[in-house]
């Protein structure tokens, strides 16, 4: 199987969501919690259930317009290329925002996010 470029991803935010420019880069964590369970009838060998699931992540890319305030609800898509299937969608909330501004380069944002809900996965 080859390997997947990122030059062809996206983030998409917002009511829509609608496509975003300037994105040039995002993270997904997409974790589940292990609960101990061990007991004396577990031979010495630690015993583990799966518990509660959860998403977070970020973005970032080049000042284009206003920035999400903090506190936001936004839908998001973030997608790994043009592919139909590549994408991670769900709901989350804005978590923070992060402003660089350089002497030499661009203004850029930097957004982290909770994830509320359901994440889908992508299937391709």
């Amino acid at each position: 199987m080859a390997r997947l470029a990122g030059y062809g991803g996206n983030v998409k935010y917002g009511a829509g969501p609608t496509t975003s420019t300037g994105i040039k880069s995002w993270t997904l964590d997409y974790t589940a919690d292990a609960y101990e369970g061990t007991g004396f009838d577990s031979s010495g060998i630690r015993v583990y259930s799966p518990g509660l699931k959860g998403w977070s992540g970020s973005f970032e890319g080049y000042k284009d317009g206003a920035p999400i305030a903090i506190g936001t609800a936004v839908n998001l898509e973030l997608e790994e290329s043009a592919t139909v299937g590549q994408e991670w969608t769900g709901s989350g909330i804005i978590t923070s925002v992060g402003v660089t501004t350089p002497i030499d380069g661009l203004v850029t944002y930097s957004y982290t996010f909770q994830g509320t809900g359901t994440l889908t996965v992508a299937t391709a």
